[in-house]
């Protein structure tokens, strides 16, 4: 469970590393550069991945790999065959970003000081598998990052420190993850450094302030041209690239990517119409204002510039998307 810092960390604790996708690459790296000494790499199995459904190796697997590390991948991190071999390490610390799998107390008792998470937004907002994306979903101006020490819920745990970032304008999901991951890498080794030389308190979340960030599936990614410009420009942005924001035409499903709002109070045409393309958008009517798409996908192709795509696939002005 989280553990109270009695006093000051090690200057160099020895670690071991738990994380699975891109987001997880910069801290490691970070820690690597820095010269920490880790321990181990603990990260997800191989899976399968893309239309030949080949064994693919975690992006945080190929790094350790690459610097000699050891690296575990076990089916569930918690169980006490694997815990064994976690305590045999004898870590000082375990430090995790978006490893995909709920810890357990037997794994968090582990290491002296306990366990230590990366999380994309301000906690208690947006406890959950996806902070990002509904930070974009939710057309947020502001998110961060939380440092905070682990227990057994999701994303509960006392939080240490907090970094502030601006959302930008018409910023993707994708763009602000790849922002957060850098960022990540350094707050990390900053918070390791403040703790080495100080005892930091730890503050506990507020619950009834918690909000959720759950997966998104697919009945989230469904553009509806009813709601406002705003509305529909931040779910665009927000399946942006995955899984992808789509919308019917002609009986197959359109993704639409990069959304900018035209015009969000005057009436220009009707939810779902198409306006027509304006220098590189593809402008569409919503219930209250229009949006402009700057890339779309037709089924099993490549994500096209608008200009590019109508090219090759004709939507003409006035059609009406959705139906």
């Amino acid at each position: 469970m989280a553990k109270i810092q009695a006093e000051p960390f090690p200057a160099n604790p020895r670690l071991i590393f738990m994380g699975t996708p891109d987001f997880a690459v910069p801290t490691l790296k970070t820690l690597i550069t820095q010269g920490h000494s880790i321990l181990a790499v603990i990260t997800q199995p191989d899976r399968p991945k893309g239309r030949g459904k080949k064994l693919a190796a975690p992006p945080v697997k190929a790094l350790a790999l690459e610097h000699r590390i050891e690296v575990f991948q076990p089916e569930k991190a918690s169980e006490e065959s694997f815990c064994a071999q976690v305590r045999a390490k004898e870590p000082d610390l375990l430090i995790v970003v978006a490893f995909g799998q709920i810890l357990r107390k037997k794994l968090l008792d582990i290491p002296r000081w306990g366990v230590i998470n990366v999380h994309g937004s301000l906690l208690p907002r947006f406890r959950g598998a996806a902070p990002i994306q509904w930070t974009i979903l939710n057309d947020d101006s502001k998110t961060g990052l939380t440092v905070m020490q682990m227990d057994e819920g999701m994303d509960t745990g006392p939080i240490l420190f907090q970094e502030e970032v601006p959302v930008l304008k018409d910023e993707t999901a994708g763009q602000l993850y790849d922002r957060l991951a850098v960022m990540a890498g350094d707050l990390m080794v900053r918070s390791l450094k403040r703790m080495s030389v100080s005892i930091v308190k730890s503050i506990p979340q507020d619950d009834t302030r918690a909000t959720y960030a759950p997966k998104i599936g697919k009945e989230l990614s469904r553009v509806d041209w009813r709601e406002d410009a705003a509305r529909v420009s931040a779910r665009i942005r927000a399946m942006d690239p995955r899984p992808g924001a789509y919308t019917l035409w002609q009986g197959r499903d359109i993704k639409l990517f990069a959304s900018t709002v035209v015009g969000r109070n005057r009436d220009e045409g009707s939810a779902g119409q198409v306006l027509g393309l304006r220098e590189e958008y593809l402008v569409i009517g919503t219930g209250r204002g229009a949006v402009g798409v700057r890339e779309l996908q037709y089924p099993g192709k490549n994500r096209l510039l608008a200009r590019e795509f109508l090219r090759g696939f004709s939507i003409p002005e006035g059609a009406v998307l959705g139906q």
